[in-house]
Parts: C-alpha cells; sequence; structure tokens
C-alpha cells in the first residue's frame, strides 16, 4: 500500500474511537454498506411485471428500466455533496438518518399508482444510499487504521458481492407474489436505524487545523482526479461480467434460468474469493495493481472468444477473482490520501466515481456493441482497453521508482 499522503496525527478519542464492541460495529457497517445493493438488484426480476402493469402509461418501456438503474446514477451525482455532509454533521447521525429515509421512500411503490412516482422516489433511494454509503465507508476510515481499515473495506467489497446474489434472489422469490412485493424489503433500514443509533459510538467532526501541512499542499479534487478517474474506469472493469453474462450466455444459446443462475453464483464466487485474497496481500496490493487489470483484461478475453458456455464461465471467473481484489484496493489506496478532515468529502468523491462508472457501464457497452456488431466483440475491445490502463500504470510505476545509483557512476 502506498505510504499515507498525512502524516499520522496524535490519536485521540475523537480520532480513534475505543470500541467497546468491534465486532458488532464491523456487522452494522457491512449491513449499512450492502442497502444499495440491495436497491441495485432487488427488483430486477420483476421489472417485466412492472412494464406490463404499467402498460399504459406512456414511455413506459424507457421508465420502467430507469426504476433499475436511476438509483445508481442519483448515489453517484450526490455522493460528492453527501460527502460534504458527513465531514460537517458528522458520520453517526447522518447515517441514521439516510437509513431511515431508504426504508421510507425504498417502501413507497408499495402504495404508489403513478410510475413517474416510482421512478421519482427511485432518485431519493439513490439520495439515501450515496449518504448511507459514504458514511459506512467514511466510519470504517474513522474507526480503524492500517491494516485492519484494509481487511474491513476488504469485507465490505466481499458482503457486497454475496449480498447480490442473495438479493438477486430473493427479489425473484418475493417477485412471485407480484411486483410490488420486493419493495417490502426496503423496510429493513427501519430495523437498522435503531441499531445504528444505539450501537455505533458517534465520532467528532476533526478540526480543519488539524491535518498536516503535507495534507493541505494540494487541494481535494486534484489529490483524487487521478484515483477518481481509474476508480471510474475500475467500477466498468468491475460491473461488467456480473451485468453482461446472461446475455453473452444468451448469444451461445444457453437460455435456461437455471443454468444462467448457476454461472453467475460461480463468478460471484470468484469475487468474493478474490477479496478473502486481498485481506491476505494487503501490504502488496497498490503494487499489484497492474498485475490485477492485466488478470480483468485476460478474463475478458477469453469471454469474448469463448465457443461455449463453459469456456465462458471460466473467463468471467478469471475476470471475477481479479475484480474482487480490484475494488478494495481501489478503495484503500484513495483513503491512504486522506487526512481525518476531508475523509467524509473524499469517500464521496470516490463513491461518486465508483457508482457512475456502475451506471455508465451497460450503456458503453451497448453502444460499443453497435459499433463492433455483438456483445462479445464489446468485451474484446474492453479487454483491450483494460491492458492498456494496465500497461500505462506500470509504466508510471517504473517512472516514479528512483534507479539506484551504481558505484562506479558515483561522483564525488
Amino acid at each position: 500500500m502506498p505510504a499515507p499522503a498525512t502524516a499520522a496525527p496524535a490519536a485521540t478519542p475523537q480520532q480513534a474511537p475505543v470500541l467497546a464492541r468491534p465486532r458488532l460495529t464491523a456487522a452494522l457497517l457491512m449491513a449499512g454498506s450492502c442497502l444499495p445493493i440491495l436497491g441495485a438488484v432487488l427488483i430486477a426480476p420483476v421489472l417485466p411485471k412492472l412494464q406490463d402493469h404499467f402498460a399504459a402509461t406512456p414511455g413506459a418501456d424507457v421508465l420502467a428500466p430507469m426504476a433499475l438503474t436511476v438509483p445508481a446514477l442519483s448515489l453517484g451525482l450526490m455522493a460528492p455533496f453527501a460527502g460534504v455532509l458527513v465531514d460537517r454533521l458528522g458520520r453517526h447521525r447522518l447515517l441514521v438518518v439516510a437509513t431511515v429515509l431508504y426504508a421510507i421512500v425504498g417502501t413507497a411503490p408499495l402504495w404508489l399508482d403513478s410510475l413517474g412516482a416510482i421512478v421519482a422516489s427511485r432518485v431519493l433511494v439513490g439520495v439515501a444510499e450515496s449518504a448511507i454509503m459514504t458514511c459506512c465507508t467514511t466510519l470504517i476510515g474513522d474507526y480503524w487504521s492500517g491494516r485492519q481499515r484494509e481487511r474491513y473495506l476488504a469485507l465490505q467489497a466481499m458482503c457486497a458481492s454475496i449480498s447480490a446474489t442473495a438479493f438477486f434472489a430473493v427479489g425473484g422469490a418475493a417477485g412471485s407474489a407480484g411486483w410490488r412485493a420486493p419493495f417490502w424489503a426496503y423496510a429493513v433500514g427501519l430495523l437498522l436505524a435503531p441499531l445504528m443509533a444505539t450501537l455505533l459510538r458517534p465520532t467528532t467532526r476533526p478540526q480543519p487545523a488539524s491535518p498536516s501541512p503535507a495534507a493541505s499542499s494540494a487541494p481535494l479534487l486534484r489529490r483524487l482526479l487521478a484515483p477518481c478517474a481509474l476508480t471510474f474506469f475500475g467500477a466498468m472493469v468491475f460491473y461488467t461480467m456480473p451485468v453482461e453474462t446472461s446475455y453473452l450466455l444468451d448469444d451461445l444459446g444457453v437460455t435456461a434460468p437455471a443454468a444462467i443462475g448457476l454461472s453467475t453464483a460461480i463468478a460471484s464466487a470468484a469475487t468474493v474469493a478474490g477479496a478473502i485474497t486481498f485481506t491476505r496481500i494487503t501490504a502488496h496490493a497498490e503494487r499489484l495493481l497492474p498485475a490485477v487489470l492485466a488478470t480483468c483484461a485476460a478474463g475478458f478475453a477469453i469471454v469474448a472468444f469463448a465457443g461455449n458456455a463453459p469456456v465462458l464461465v471460466i473467463g468471467a471467473v478469471v475476470n471475477c477473482f481479479a475484480g474482487g481484489l480490484l475494488l478494495p484496493t481501489l478503495i484503500t489506496r484513495t483513503l491512504a490520501l486522506l487526512s481525518d478532515a476531508d475523509r467524509g468529502r473524499g469517500t464521496g468523491l470516490w463513491n461518486a466515481a465508483f457508482f457512475l462508472g456502475e451506471f455508465v457501464c451497460p450503456v458503453a457497452l451497448i453502444a460499443v456493441s453497435k459499433a463492433t456488431g455483438t456483445l462479445a466483440s464489446a468485451i474484446a475491445v474492453l479487454a483491450a482497453a483494460t491492458l492498456l490502463v494496465a500497461a500505462a500504470l506500470t509504466t508510471l510505476r517504473t517512472r516514479r521508482t528512483p534507479t539506484p545509483l551504481h558505484p562506479d557512476n558515483a561522483t564525488a
């Protein structure tokens, strides 16, 4: 991992709270981090039923898919503002309020009878998710440091991968009772909010004067421009296989839901395995980032040229395993650049980059597939782009590493 951009300030109770129940604290933060994932996948299985119900509504074929995708767009756009609020109002209070709001607007489609109103409620879901995700990640940075922080961030990525598969299954099962039924799951926020209010230890906002001179030598936006750009691209790399696997299998003639579900579950398990592996190589994760991206590219290449489903699944496993390493590496390298005073804003910018990349991913692949003719060809283009980014990172690392002065060339 890179050395933090700030010198570690003296530990104070406000900056490093002593946690009486660290495991319970971690469990609540992981549960909160899963809420935006619930919003992203829960209603996917019932979208056809939703669209059929509002078939008479003008533009239903556009508005219905937006009910699934608009929370990610809203989250990405609002995350920087959530980061500002996190630093100004405090993480604990905002997290509790946002979790309650999440439950209220998330369950709103249970009684709304307008497709436009449902889409508007989904926009508000994304606003609440932006605050929840930023607060949870920032609190991980507040409560833990060093290797512990990196491991909990890897656990956050692992929980997100597991919950995506679980929520998809829950949404499909609940959808058998009607398209409104899955929205009841958002009420879990009303269970989590009281626990967060009583069991999570509040942290006070650090004073602006506390950061070291190294932290204030460059504006926050300038410090995070390159990491956020890499995160935006990394999000596209990370989400491509979970989003596109079913379509790629369909192009190969695999249409059985059981086969598609099994293939997706195998790839998801590979992501979890990658996140677990990250916890064992945290000291080398930053140095291995180009190799991780190159492995993602190799997985894409296998998928792009796969002639049958087993080969495609192998490529997806290779890609998703590297993706499980990629996500925690991106967030830990960004948190290392942040001081206590700007951790909320920095985390908000990172979340904005990541979720906007998630939102753009399917749109970009559709555009490239139309230009190249097939989705597999678009995946091949993404493989080449990922390999180029890996090569660029390798070149930058080589240039930044000073060449040792040979004794024969030394001058007095």
